[in-house]
Order: C-alpha cells, then structure tokens, then sequence
C-alpha cells in the first residue's frame, strides 16, 4: 500500500534563519478546509486550491493534519500506513503538489506524525494478532496477559482517553495497550524496531520536501517500566497536571535526541514540533532543549480564561521556562481538539482581542483554520452526525471535538458555502453564509481583515515576532498592557472601559475607539510609540 515518490523538492522562495521563532503557523483540518471533487470530504487538491488565500492571509507555514491511509477510527490518527496517503484525501502524487506549490508561494509545510500509536489496521499489528502470544512482532506493542484467575482482568488499571479501560482483550487471551481508541494500539518504543522505523518515515517525508513534523501525544511514547498501576479512576483529570506513568517519561527525550539528528540532516531548517501535555511549563520546556525539538505547544496558555491576571501569569511563566533552553515560547487559542475560543470566551468581541493580544507576544503563533473568520463552535450538530469516537464512550473526553471541526464557510449564500461542489460532512449553520471568506473580504470591520492587517503589522514591524520577554506596564485592574521596543499592546479583559494613557498612534484595535486614552470593554489595541 505503500506509495512512492522521486525527487526531492526545494524549501520555499525566501527562506530565512531561525523562521520558527517568530512564524505564524495556520493549522489546516484535511476534511474540513476544502472539498475538490464534490464528495463531502476536504481533500488535499481542495488545500492546494487554496493555499494562495493562506499567503494572502499573511501566514508563514501549514501545519496539515493526518492525511496518511487510515480507516478512520479517529479522524485520521489511527495511521495503517505512514508512507501512503488515505484515498478519502487524494494519492501522494497530490501531497507533492501541496508541498510544491506552497514552497512556490514562500509557504513551509508541516505534517501531523502519530508516533505514539497507529491503527489495528497496520500490517504490523495484524501481522502480531496472527503469529500469537511471544512472537517477535507482539513486541513491539505493549501485550500482556491479564490479571485474574483467567486473566479476564486487563493487566493494570490504566483509563482510556477516549473512556473506557485502556486494553482490549483478543481471542488468544492476551490483551493489548490503547491510551486512546481500541483501534489504536500503543507502539513500544523499546523495541529498536520501533525506533528505526521512525526514522525511516520522517526520512520518507523530509525527502518529499516537508518542512517539520506537529508530533502528535510527543509526551506519551515512552510507559513506566512494569506498566505499574495509578491506583484511582477519572485518570483523564489529572491529564496535564500529575505526573502519570503513561505520559511525559524522561525516556521520551532520548527519541527526540535521534530524530533532531535527523531532522539536521536536512538543509532548510526542518523543525520538530511537539504536542506535549506536562505537568508544568518547566516539563514541557524539556521538549524543546537544543538538542531536541524546535517548539512544543503551550497548552498553559490555551486553557487561560479571560482574566487580565491569569494571562499575564501563563505569559510570565511561558516566556521564563523557555528562555533558560533557548526556545521560543509558541501561543496558541484554538486547534481542532477544543471549543473555539470565540465560544470558550463568550463573545466575538473577546476573541478579536485575544487574537490580537496572541499575536503581540513574542515567539511563534498558531492560527487554527476558521478562527480568521471569527467562527463559533458548533454546539448542536445532531447525535447521528457525530464521529469522535470519545463521544460513544463514558469517562473520557466530553466527545464533542465534532463542533471545532465543520467544514469552513469560503462563499456564498447557502451551504455548503463554497466548501466544495457537493454537501460537506458536517452541517454548517446557517449564520454562517455571513462569516464567510466572500462576505467578510473588503470589510474593514470584519474578522478576516482584522487577521489579515494584524500579520501584515506583525511581519513589517521590528518590534514584533521573536523574542523572550515583554516589558509591563502598570496597567488597571483587569488590564494587560506591554511594551516591546515602541510598540505597545493593551488588552482590557473587563465590562466596561477604562481610561489609560496613550501610548502614541493607534496602529490597530480589535473594535471600535472613539478615544486613544480609553480602552473599551473586551478590546485590544496596538500603538507605535
């Protein structure tokens, strides 16, 4: 299944040294960006028809989730095949015409890689289901024998994200690991085999040109030696707070060591990029030693509320565990696994102003496809559309990742709004004819625009992008408000307005100001001192 592909492809037009600290990365959701041939499902021909509105926008990379062969159990993270593309999103011929025309436009392109597990689909795992208990490809999953008098029980007490226990027994009697779906068996990554196969695939995808890796679960490779018990349920609350003998092992920064050789390898500056959920920022920051990967994500950051103080807290602490490794902090709101900030805050008015807020603050920024157009979450799609496998299970995730993930509204006024030739996957609201990219294009006052000038502010202005600090200003309650060089950004996360002193011309807000010395409700300004 397998596919193949000659010639290596260049980097982009325009390169520059270090582009990763300061880059926007604008995340693309395969099945929802755009649909090419009318079937309902984004694809990859759909990507590449619209990379020039990506350019437009004024980002720097495409972070692409999985497009690789799957049958689909999780939306694409249950991989069969690493070196082949799933038909629903076109051949790998497509992907190269993806990664040849962004480079074209000054685009990088980076691909999701689900190291962590793959699908019960992969020849590997059938293979090991076939040959039986103490076969040479059983070990290179985590298979066990059960507890109990029949080993009916599974062989620790470990949860399933998704919901669930996290093994599944098979007709031999042995069971296996899945931190995730049943169809996503966990790899074990002490098995060198493992380890070179890895290698191999990064070495596939950076030999077709691509230009990094968004490590998918980066923090759960390496288990606990003798897989111990964690002694209570609910485990999933204590995801990202507890240390857990499933996630962020010391044992995982030695893998990363050997691909950043890998990834040196290359000219053009490939870049790893892990999805890292730690205890701390202090553990995240591990991911990105020099001798590791580039950025992780700042998941701190992202679960922060709309509160003045917990911001500038999650900044402060950011920016401090990152700058001991010499790493760019990276700011994100939304990605394709939580509610759209426009929601999760409550209003359009505070998601403008994070937006700008986010993208005033040194370091990288991550931009997730349809926040741009300032889209709500989806909150009532019907039980029978639903795909997320946690929404069909008890004590996992809420199992509504479905609402982040409607296809995007590109034009007109009925659905599927330009998505495609055909329907669209999901339904899309009807409000949405008026967010769309036609409907808001040419409308100083709307969403895109505002995107738009904020990363043309963001790439011509000196004082923006890469950096490890800000400096404060005294602000009032309820107010953040830095300076980097002379340019000052404040944000009021308050009711109402507040008076503060001016710190030169408006260069951007996220609404309406009648008056430079008064911030209003929800909004954000930039100014050039």
């Amino acid at each position: 299944m397998t596919q193949h592909l000659a010639d290596a492809l260049p980097t982009p037009t325009g390169t520059r040294s270090g582009w990763w600290r300061d880059a926007v990365i604008y995340q693309v959701y395969p099945r929802s960006f755009a649909d090419s041939n009318g079937d309902g499902m984004g694809d990859l021909e759909g990507i590449r028809g619209r990379l020039p509105y990506l350019k437009e926008l004024g980002v720097d990379a495409v972070w692409l989730s999985p497009f690789y062969a799957s049958p689909q159990a999780d939306a694409g993270y249950d991989v069969a095949d690493y070196r082949a593309i799933d038909p629903m999103f076109g051949t790998l011929h497509d992907a190269d015409a993806v990664i040849r025309e962004a480079h074209g436009l000054g685009l990088r392109i980076i691909v999701d890689l689900v190291p962590n597990h793959c699908s019960d689909q992969h020849e590997w795992f059938k293979q090991a289901l076939r040959e039986g208990p103490g076969t040479p490809l059983r070990e290179r999953f985590h298979f066990r024998p059960g507890k109990g008098e029949s080993g009916e029980e599974p062989p620790n007490d470990w949860e399933s994200i998704f919901g669930g226990p996290a093994w599944t027994r098979v007709e031999d009697g042995e069971w296996y690991l899945h931190l995730f779906a049943p169809e996503q068996p966990d790899f074990n990554w002490e098995h060198p085999a493992v380890q070179d196969e890895f290698r191999s695939v990064l070495r596939f995808w950076l030999d077709l040109g691509v230009d990094g890796f968004r490590i998918d679960v980066a923090h759960g490779l390496v288990k606990a030696a003798g897989l111990p018990d964690l002694g209570r349920d609910e485990q999933l609350k204590l995801l990202g707070n507890q240390v857990l003998p499933f996630f962020d092992q010391d044992g995982v920064h030695e893998i990363y060591r050997s691909w950043r050789k890998v990834l040196d390898e290359y000219a053009g500056e490939r870049i790893g990029v892990a999805e890292a959920w730690a205890p701390s920022v202090a553990r995240t920051a591990l991911y990105v030693r020099q001798d590791e990967l580039h950025q992780a994500f700042n998941f701190h950051y992202l679960t922060t509320g709309w509160d003045a103080a917990a911001l500038r807290a999650a900044v402060d602490e950011s920016l401090d565990a990152m700058r001991p490794v010499g790493a760019p902090t990276t700011w994100v709101l939304s990605n394709h696994d939580v509610v759209r900030h426009r929601t999760r805050f409550g209003s359009l008015e505070r998601a403008r102003a994070a937006a700008l807020l986010m993208l005033a603050l040194p370091g990288s920024a991550y931009v997730y496809q349809g926040e741009e157009l300032g889209l709500p979450e989806v909150t009532d799609l019907p039980d029978e559309v639903r795909q997320d496998p946690s929404f069909f299970k008890a004590n996992g995730q809420d199992g509504l990742r479905d609402g982040c993930r409607v296809p995007i509204p590109w034009s007109g006024d009925a659905a599927p709004y330009g998505f495609g030739p055909g329907g669209s996957w999901l339904p899309q609201p009807e409000e949405w004819a008026a967010l769309s990219v036609e409907a808001q294009t040419g409308d100083a006052g709307s969403t895109l625009e505002l995107y738009r000038a904020a990363l043309r502010i963001r790439r011509e202005n000196a004082d923006l992008g890469a950096g490890d600090a800000v400096e404060w200003l005294e602000a009032p309650e309820g107010v953040l408000m830095f300076r980097r060089g002379s340019f000052v950004c404040a944000a009021n996360t308050t009711d109402g307005p507040v008076r503060i002193p001016a710190p030169g011309a408006v260069l951007l807000a996220s609404g309406p100001v009648a008056d430079a010395g008064v911030l209003p409700a929800d909004t954000a300004v930039w100014w050039q001192g």
